[in-house]
């Protein structure tokens, strides 16, 4: 396994420091469930905390990078082709609601001629359990230090596929979508937080991902996750018809084949 680049070392440190704030705020969820307006304005503040300090972090050791943030939005640095996307709590109703499946993603993206983002390096921290998955472009993907891979099952009834629950909408772009997954013998299942779902799809532990909501910080890391895992990535960025699909390469192509004729 190469050692950590300076990048990716600012990226683990922010990440870390951040999720300790963040178990501490999950920590107190519990005693604010009796009001339903006490946990969600809870969950914004904590939010906003893990951001602050991801913000902090990362522009003393990058001080010219942009940023891309769930709450802060875009703040313009004064390299223009360097950016971080970051997404303090991915997975916010799952916090909420102390459900303990959420994570910190942060990605490292720098800008193509053709003016679009490339991430370069990603992190996803899982504060409550102490994961921390990270990449770096050609440099594989790694689990705690130890190297992962994406799964080699191919068969579809023996298959996890991490995904949405459609909107209550009948022929909706989201019930077609999902309609047209529950048609295979694919095992689905929604946990609520789409940076981890990819961090699990690189890992093995899922065998694929398949998202229609999704910002660029809940994808930044995480596709360049999967492709150091070796595993593959469809995407759709289209307003009416955005898709998202990650697997791995022997179920990927079945399942992309399917979804993105809708």
């Amino acid at each position: 396994m190469p050692p950590r680049s300076a990048i990716l070392t600012v990226m683990t440190g922010a990440a870390l420091k951040a999720g300790r704030s963040v178990v501490r705020d999950f920590g107190e969820i519990d005693q604010l469930q009796v009001s339903r307006k006490g946990t969600a304005d809870f969950a914004t503040a904590a939010d906003k905390r893990s951001e602050k300090i991801l913000h902090q972090e990362l522009s003393k050791a990058r001080p010219t990078c942009g940023f891309l943030m769930e709450e802060s939005g875009e703040i313009a640095g004064s390299d223009p082709t360097h950016r971080f996307v970051i997404d303090p709590i991915d997975g916010t109703h799952n916090f909420i609601h102390a459900i303990p499946y959420f994570c910190i993603s942060i990605g490292y993206e720098k800008q193509l001629r053709d003016g679009s983002f490339e991430t370069q390096a990603a992190v996803i921290y899982d504060p409550l359990r102490n994961e921390l998955f990270c990449a770096e472009m050609h440099q594989g993907a790694m689990l705690d230090d130890k190297r992962i891979m994406v799964s080699n099952r191919a068969e579809p009834d023996t298959c996890h596929i991490a995904t949405f629950l459609p909107q209550a909408v009948p022929g909706s772009y989201h019930d077609k979508i999902f309609a047209t997954l529950r048609q295979q013998p694919y095992s689905l299942r929604a946990f609520g937080a789409t940076a981890l779902d990819l961090a699990y799809v690189a890992a093995g532990r899922l065998d694929a991902a398949c998202h229609v909501n999704f910002k660029a910080w809940d994808i930044s890391a995480g596709t360049l996750l999967v492709r150091e895992a070796g595993g593959r990535t469809f995407l759709r960025t289209e307003k009416d018809k955005p898709l998202i699909i990650s697997g791995n390469a022997l179920i990927h192509e079945k399942i992309v084949a399917a979804a993105s004729a809708v």
